[in-house]
């Protein structure tokens, strides 16, 4: 029971740290490749101390990772859990057309399973 609690924690800590747009957008974002925070300025419009704050909690969240290159500091995703969430959730909610048709074609498929 201490192990599911545990878990129950962790997860829930995860889903806190997806749950601010910001964050999640600057997940997605490094989920396509590293970038340093000017790209993700650029990118997101966010200015810069807001998004500081928030890749520092997404870092304190072991989320997002650092390496520095000179005067650079470039973020990626740490995690493969974040990795796997953030593919589910573009999946979801990003991919569009395919991602429905997707979602259509295994709703029919489990359908067939059933008997329906």
């Amino acid at each position: 029971m201490d192990e599911l609690l545990e878990n129950a924690k962790r997860a829930s800590n995860f889903l806190k740290a997806l749950a601010n747009e910001n964050r999640l957008i600057i997940l997605c974002c490094l989920a396509e490749s590293e970038k340093n925070v000017g790209e993700l300025e650029i990118m997101l419009g966010i200015r810069q101390p807001s998004l500081s704050q928030q890749l520092a909690r997404l870092r304190a969240d072991g989320l997002v990772a650092t390496r520095r290159d000179s005067k650079q500091i470039y973020y990626r995703l740490a995690s493969e859990e974040a990795q796997q969430m953030i593919d589910l959730l573009y999946n979801m909610f990003c991919a569009g057309e395919q991602a429905d048709a997707k979602r259509t074609m295994g709703q029919k498929q489990k359908l067939k399973i059933v008997g329906r």
